[in-house]
């Protein structure tokens, strides 16, 4: 996981990043590197809360009411999926607030 990523963070989709919805499931493909990433019910809704441009904390605060987890697990699984995407040029992080 990259130490610039906080909980204040926000991510942005980098150009050539195509998405597919896969009955409740989602894939990923970077069209510049040729990476396919798949997503579980759970991160495909990180990914859509990401879309909508909020910071990691505001994703955090949706998953736990959304899914009984605790915040710590959460907030661990949230940070580790991040990072594995950042590592593959599936997003882009911004520290700072979200618009």
């Amino acid at each position: 996981m990259s130490d610039q990523i906080s909980m204040s963070s926000s991510m942005k989709t980098p150009d050539g990043i195509v998405y597919r919805d896969l009955q409740g499931e989602a894939v990923l493909l970077n069209l510049n590197t040729g990476t396919y990433f798949g997503l579980d019910p759970v991160g495909t809704r990180i990914w859509n809360l990401l879309q909508e441009q909020r910071s990691l904390q505001q994703i955090l605060d949706c998953l736990l009411q959304e899914y009984d987890v605790t915040e710590a697990q959460c907030r661990e699984d949230l940070l580790n999926l991040i990072g594995q995407m950042q590592e593959k040029g599936l997003v882009e992080v911004s520290n700072g607030k979200a618009p």
